[in-house]
């Protein structure tokens, strides 16, 4: 699907800008969260705060947010591709 961008009432596509690290996209979400989601930075994977172990395997939370206007907390896990943690 294409996006356009309006400049003095002209359309132009909008060029795509391939992001290669999930890291990358994180970095991009967590900037923005207010902007694109309208919820709050609480923490994020970087620090490791939120982490289980369990069979041999550490699994984290990529980013924790707050949601002011429902009161609760939103967990956001990247995938730059189709893939899952096992």
């Amino acid at each position: 699907m294409t996006i356009f961008k309006v400049k003095k009432n002209v359309l132009s596509p909008v060029s795509e800008k391939k992001l290669d690290l999930e890291k990358d996209i994180q970095k991009l979400t967590e900037s923005n969260l207010r902007v694109l989601f309208g919820i709050n930075f609480v923490s994020g994977a970087s620090n490791r705060e939120f982490s289980v172990k369990a069979l041999e395997q550490e699994f984290y939370i990529d980013t924790l947010a707050f949601d002011e206007s429902q009161k609760s907390f939103v967990i956001i896990e990247y995938k730059k591709d189709k893939s899952f943690s096992s």
